[in-house]
């Protein structure tokens, strides 16, 4: 058998690990990537200032939102020209869990979750909102919106072995030196197990699986020139900038 072209390359996030200093440094490891899954509105506030419902209690939850980003999204080098077909780029900061094992056949159990994830990195979900909200208005997909080239800016990941509290960990978003968003993960309407759960209930979760858990409020535009700033606060950043298009 013969590729009749050349096959694409797969995309790979370098791993850091943690040195005597309990500091991260670079390895040689590195995590091919297979998919990229997302949740939509998995903190209350960012749902609210979306103009969504929020839940007030875990029994009205509904099931989370649940979107999709090609693998060959991913920037690694946090250098993100300004796309094609939108004047209205907005940040989203994300926890990014990496799924390192495949989930057995069946729906998983949240209490087994944990075993699938290898690490953990910080993310933007890159929006075109002008797209995102026209095709939700006529009640289409949100693909042109959602999964355009390099909507996925990502920093290398982190072993979930060696992050000793995610859920006391926080996110941050800075532009240009501003604090844009900032939000606790304790605040996740589904917090990692869960949502593991219900994407097993959907799809076949494999190694090499990436999940955006969604965004706090404070989302907003970014222009040209823009410097972001993102922290998994304690464990992981990213820096990059917006480039003019093309």
């Amino acid at each position: 058998m013969v590729d009749v072209i050349a096959a694409p390359p797969q995309p790979r996030i370098p791993v850091l690990r943690r040195n005597p200093l309990s500091t991260y440094t670079a390895s040689t490891d590195t995590f091919p990537v297979r998919r990229i899954y997302c949740v939509g509105r998995n903190f209350a506030e960012h749902a609210r200032e979306m103009g969504a419902t929020v839940p007030t209690s875990a029994a009205d939850r509904g099931n989370p939102v649940f979107f999709c980003k090609p693998a060959d999204a991913l920037v690694l080098d946090g250098r993100v020209p300004y796309p094609r077909g939108t004047h209205d780029l907005h940040h989203e900061v994300e926890l990014v869990v990496a799924i390192g094992a495949d989930a057995p056949d069946g729906i998983l159990d949240p209490a087994d979750a944990g075993a699938l994830v290898f690490g953990y990195a910080v993310g933007l979900d890159l929006t075109r909102r002008d797209l995102q909200a026209a095709a939700k208005a006529k009640g289409l997909p949100w693909d042109t919106g959602k999964a355009f080239d390099h909507s996925a800016p990502i920093s290398a990941l982190v072993p979930a072995s060696e992050v000793d509290d995610l859920d006391s960990c926080s996110l941050t978003l800075m532009v240009n030196g501003e604090v844009r968003q900032h939000g606790s993960l304790s605040d996740l309407v589904w917090n990692v197990p869960e949502i593991l759960h219900e994407l097993s209930r959907l799809f076949a979760l494999r190694a090499g699986d990436l999940v955006f858990m969604g965004t706090p409020s404070g989302v907003g535009p970014l222009q040209p020139g823009d410097h972001f700033h993102a922290m998994l606060e304690g464990v992981v950043e990213l820096t990059g900038e917006i480039l003019p298009p093309g």
